[in-house]
C-alpha cells in the first residue's frame, strides 16, 4: 500500500501527515479569529464588532477552549495539545474527512455494521466507503480490512463498543490494524465508560495514526450539549483545528462542561446504575418468548433478535416506548436495538412486551 513502510522486522509505519493530508489543506491559511493576538482577563475589546452589553455572553467564546482541555486532560492522562473538542463527534468525523480525502479520488474503509455516520460524513465528501463484514460472532476480521485498502485508502474506522452490535474489539485485533495500516486508523470510543476494556488513549504516543473519539453524549449524559472529543497526535490535532470553524464550541457547552467534570463520581455513579439496569433488563428479556437471541453488550445498550421485528417495533410505538429497529442493516436480521433506561423506564418495555406476547 502506497502509505506504508516495512521495518527490517516485517511490520509496518506509517509515513507521517505529508503523504495524507490533501494538497489544499496542507497549504490552507486558517481564519485568524479576534481573540487569536491576545490572551488576557483585563482588556477593553474593541476588535470583534462585539455588543459591549450583557456579558460575559456578548463575547465570542474562546476558540481553542484552554480551560475545558486542560482540565480534560487531566482526566484523560493526555496532553491539552492532544485534544480537540467538535460540536459533536460528528464534526470531528467530518472534519477527518475533509482534512485526508480527497473527494471523488480516495477512500475510505469501514467495518459492517456501523455507525452510521461514517458513511453520510463519507458521502457529503463524495468519498467511496469500502465495508468490511465482521465475522459472524461479531468480532474484526483484521486481514479483510487491511486487505481491502488500497493506494487512496487514507482512513480507516472502528468503533469499539460497536454500535450496534454492542462488542468491544480485542486490543490486538486494533493493534495489528494500527500497525499493518499507513493511513489513519479512527477508534471511535462513544460507550468506552461502559466497557471493561481499556480506552486506547494510551496508545497515542505508540501509534501517530491513530485518532480516538470519545463523547460527553453517552456516559456525561449531556447529549445536548453536543460536545465531542479527538484525541490524536499533536500533528493531527493542528490540522482539524486548523480547519474548524473558529468558535466551534459554544460558551454555554464550554461552562456546562467544566461543571460536569467537577463531579466525575456523579457520572460514574449513572455509569454503575445503567450496566445494573443493563443486566436485569437482560434477565427480564430472557424470560420473554418474543426473544430469540441477546447479544452480550459492552455498551449502555442491548441488541436482541425477535421474529418479527416490525410489528413489534410499531406496537412499542404505539405505547410511545421508542427503541431501534435495526433488522434491515448488515448482520442484524431480526434485531432490535434497545437503550437501557431508569428502572421505571426498563420496567415499563419489559411489561409492554408481555403484553405483545399476551395477544
Amino acid at each position: 500500500m502506497k502509505y506504508l513502510v516495512k521495518k527490517s522486522d516485517g511490520s509496518s509505519r506509517w509515513r507521517g501527515l505529508k503523504q495524507l493530508l490533501r494538497p489544499n489543506i496542507a497549504s490552507l491559511k486558517p481564519y485568524s479569529s479576534a481573540r487569536d493576538e491576545f490572551s488576557g482577563a483585563d482588556a477593553v475589546f474593541f476588535d470583534a464588532n462585539e455588543n459591549p452589553f450583557n456579558a460575559p455572553y456578548n463575547r465570542y467564546p474562546d476558540p481553542y477552549q484552554k480551560k475545558l482541555k486542560e482540565k480534560i486532560a487531566a482526566l484523560k492522562g493526555v496532553k491539552p495539545d492532544n485534544i480537540f473538542l467538535g460540536n459533536g463527534s460528528d464534526e470531528a468525523i467530518d472534519l477527518l474527512f475533509r482534512a485526508f480525502s480527497v473527494p471523488g479520488k480516495d477512500n475510505v474503509v469501514s467495518i459492517d455494521p456501523t455507525y452510521g455516520m461514517y458513511q453520510v460524513a463519507a458521502d457529503i465528501n463524495d468519498v467511496e466507503v469500502k465495508k468490511v463484514l465482521l465475522k459472524p460472532d461479531f468480532s474484526l476480521d483484521v486481514e479483510a480490512l487491511l486487505s481491502a485498502a488500497d493506494g487512496n485508502t487514507k482512513m480507516i474506522f472502528i468503533c469499539s463498543p460497536n454500535n450496534p452490535t454492542a462488542n468491544s474489539f480485542s486490543y490486538e485485533d486494533m493493534e495489528a490494524i494500527l500497525q499493518g495500516f499507513g493511513g489513519i486508523v479512527v477508534v471511535d470510543e462513544a460507550y468506552i465508560d461502559f466497557a471493561p476494556e481499556k480506552t486506547l488513549l494510551s496508545k497515542l504516543e505508540e501509534y501517530p495514526n491513530l485518532v480516538v473519539l470519545q463523547t460527553f453524549s453517552k456516559a456525561w449524559g449531556v447529549a445536548a450539549i453536543r460536545l465531542g472529543m479527538a484525541f490524536a497526535s499533536e500533528e493531527i490535532i493542528a490540522v482539524l483545528s486548523k480547519i474548524k470553524y473558529p468558535y466551534n464550541i459554544n460558551i454555554l457547552t464550554q461552562e456546562k462542561a467544566l461543571e460536569l467534570l467537577e463531579n466525575e463520581k456523579e457520572k460514574q455513579k449513572w455509569v454503575e446504575q445503567i450496566l445494573a439496569e443493563r443486566e436485569r433488563l437482560v434477565r427480564e428479556l430472557k424470560k420473554n418468548p418474543l426473544v430469540k437471541n441477546i447479544y452480550p453488550s459492552d455498551a449502555n445498550f442491548i441488541l436482541i433478535t425477535v421474529d418479527e421485528p416490525e410489528k413489534i417495533y410499531n406496537r412499542l410505538v404505539e405505547q410511545g416506548i421508542i427503541i431501534r429497529d435495526r433488522s434491515k442493516v448488515a448482520m442484524c436480521e431480526g434485531c432490535l436495538r434497545i437503550t437501557v433506561g431508569t428502572q421505571e423506564e426498563n420496567d415499563k418495555l419489559i411489561e409492554e412486551l408481555k403484553k405483545i406476547t399476551e395477544k
